[in-house]
């Protein structure tokens, strides 16, 4: 028995296909992925910050905006992903042009960058989505990891685009051809998609997912939504005082706090306060959101002794670098630094209190660091010592 011919890319002939097509959903994916690598990038200099850089304290809630961003572009740019592959594939079926010419090494360098775009976007989508949930099953670290993926998707959606460009540029606005071509086939030279989706079809599916899955994910960072996150992995209000956690006091190894805590400033004077001389100092409140890398953020109301006041105590200037030593058992954040204009913004403040309760255990009791505009991994539970580095 004969077998039939293999597929080529002319035996694909739906209009799905077409390259306008894959330029208007190339935009919309383009434009996901530039949000979500630039406020990746401000997520990851917030924590790992260069000497030669300076993170602003305010906005108070700029991380929480960022990365609230970063997860929802990332979320929108899954189903966005899908339907420009979908509109492409049957580029795989091209045959090279051969001999070798300068049209083969374009088509190499072509078929090359989307390997490694489409590679590169699926696994950093993927551990994206697992670090929402907070699940490692990788032996390499994700932070690096995640930030190196970016640099690299980038690369190969710059290459991608200059091989492309004269295509893109042609099919950039809407010509009269593709209007007549976005019309139902009645007479025209192509067969209507197998799915019988016309073009504007597939344009309101892919914009239609991709808002479905946005809103049913916004919520864990924006309240009005909260009902509706189902595929969110926090929402608002659920946790101990209303406020979701993270990582708890038992994952924290802080299994409990003794009677004779203290909490000391390593300084010009080294000081030592028992948790009812820190409520005895002068108290200030600051309204501040927890806003995690994970996407999900929620305000909250925080009461305590300024850092400001504390290095002023202990003979510091206030704009000292401080570090933040934790109870906390091991882990990335156990040790922490606060930058000189954090440590003197008024709103940064050693917590000892939340919505009007005293902290709870996986909140941070008996104390914690709560500043502006820092992400929730930096903002350090079960502090009992503060050491003035500058």
């Amino acid at each position: 028995m004969k077998l039939p011919a293999p597929p080529t890319e002319n035996s694909f002939r739906s209009p799905l296909h077409h390259p306008r097509v894959a330029t208007v959903i190339g935009r919309w994916l383009a434009v996901a992925v530039l949000v979500c690598f630039l406020t990746g990038l401000f997520s990851h200099f917030t924590q790992e910050t260069p000497a030669w850089l300076h993170i602003p304290t305010r906005p108070a809630s700029l991380y929480r905006v960022t990365q609230g961003l970063h997860v929802l572009s990332g979320t929108v740019a899954v189903p966005l992903l899908l339907a420009k592959l979908w509109t492409v594939y049957p580029k795989l079926f091209a045959k090279p042009p051969w001999p070798p010419s300068r049209e083969a090494l374009v088509n190499i360098l072509e078929r090359g960058s989307i390997l490694v775009l489409v590679a590169a976007m699926a696994l950093e989508l993927f551990m994206g989505y697992l670090n929402t949930l907070q699940w490692y099953p990788w032996p390499f670290p994700f932070k690096q990891t995640h930030y190196a993926l970016g640099w690299i998707i980038i690369g190969a959606l710059l290459v991608h685009i200059a091989v492309k460009l004269p295509l893109i540029r042609t099919h950039w606005r809407r010509t009269m051809a593709d209007r007549e071509q976005a019309l139902e086939p009645a007479t025209g030279s192509l067969p209507p998609a197998i799915t019988g989706l016309t073009r504007r079809g597939l344009f309101r599916t892919a914009a239609g997912a991709a808002s479905l899955v946005g809103i049913s994910t916004i919520g864990q960072s924006v309240p009005a939504f909260g009902p509706i996150a189902i595929l969110a992995p926090r929402k608002p209000n659920i946790g101990p005082q209303g406020l979701p956690v993270n990582r708890t006091a038992h994952d924290a190894g802080v299994v409990g706090v003794a009677a004779d805590w203290r909490f000391t400033i390593r300084g010009p004077q080294q000081l030592s306060y028992t948790l009812a001389e820190l409520q005895q100092l002068p108290q200030s409140r600051s309204d501040l959101p927890i806003a995690c890398v994970e996407g999900w953020s929620q305000g909250a109301r925080w009461e305590g002794i300024r850092i400001r006041d504390l290095l002023h105590l202990c003979g510091a200037p206030a704009t000292s670098r401080v570090r933040v030593v934790s109870m906390e058992k091991g882990g990335f954040y156990a040790t922490t630094e606060l930058p000189p204009e954090y440590a003197a913004d008024p709103l940064t403040l050693l917590a000892l209190r939340l919505n009007g309760g005293e902290l709870a255990l996986d909140h941070g009791f008996p104390a914690r660091i709560i500043a502006p505009n820092r992400p929730g991994v930096l903002q350090t539970k079960w502090v009992h010592r503060l050491e003035v580095m500058v």
